[in-house]
């Protein structure tokens, strides 16, 4: 049998779906394992995976700190990589938002409508375009769930308890479906982790409160595990947790999907 059916030979359903994927620069450099991840559950699920597309930064940070010209540059990049793909998949929320809501009108241009058209989350691509609500896999722990910002207010892909919503969205919904799987419900569970890109840098003291508040949340409610589908939250709160020697469990949604339907 070849390699790509016996890796797909334990599910139901098998997908023949061609999708790139794009792996955020601060993932590349500081998290590569949630894209190798995300990469290995992808193929798990039957896509047939491109890794040509050849873009480091869709321009973000330079976009939010007024870089305009270096930002231009990049998004140019970004939609030339897009323009041959009908699906791109991210391990990264926060690159997502930026990708569909600032890239069209900043450009302004149908190269920056297709790229924001084709452009999914992770966890909204599983859910959504590959019609998978629910995995087949198991996860005996006790998981603290942190959807970042970008992720829940601006793709909407989680309520919002300010407006009296269900904490429900994509992830939320693959996680419960994995055998053993238990949620640590946390008292505040849609606040910022305090990272926020450049006001971890530009607000240090206050950044380093937030997160601590955070974790201070998750180590209350007996979380062996916290998630998130944003590295950059992910490694904002592992590092505070490592330098508080927390036993505590960091990993990207993909890397518990991945592990967990091996």
């Amino acid at each position: 049998m070849p390699a790509a059916k016996r890796r797909t030979a334990r599910y139901l359903w098998v997908v023949s779906m061609r999708v790139a994927l794009a792996v955020p620069c601060y993932v590349d450099q500081l998290r590569p394992q949630a894209a190798q991840a995300t990469l290995a559950l992808l193929e798990r699920l039957g896509c047939e995976v491109s890794l040509d597309f050849d873009a480091p930064c869709c321009g973000q940070p330079m976009f939010n700190a007024g870089v305009l010209t270096a930002a231009r540059a990049a998004a140019d990049n970004w939609v030339q990589a897009s323009s041959q793909f009908d699906a791109i998949v991210m391990p990264s929320g926060s690159c997502t938002h930026h990708v569909r809501h600032h890239l069209p009108p900043f450009l302004n241009n149908d190269a920056s409508a297709h790229a924001a058209s084709v452009t999914f989350e992770l966890c909204e691509f599983i859910a959504g375009p590959l019609g998978r609500r629910t995995l087949s896999g198991r996860f005996p722990h006790r998981v603290a769930m942190h959807l970042g910002c970008h992720a829940q207010r601006g793709l909407r892909l989680g309520g919002s308890t300010e407006l009296h919503q269900t904490l429900d969205g994509p992830m939320r919904t693959l996680l419960a479906g994995l055998d053993g799987l238990t949620f640590a419900e946390l008292d505040r569970p849609d606040e910022c982790c305090g990272f926020g890109g450049s006001f971890a840098v530009g607000e240090a003291e206050v950044s380093t409160a937030m997160g601590r508040d955070k974790l201070a949340d998750v180590a209350l409610h007996h979380a062996e595990v916290l998630v998130s589908s944003d590295p950059s939250c992910l490694l904002h709160l592992e590092a505070l947790a490592l330098h508080q020697g927390s036993p505590l469990r960091t990993l990207h949604i993909a890397e518990l999907l991945e592990e967990a339907t091996r």
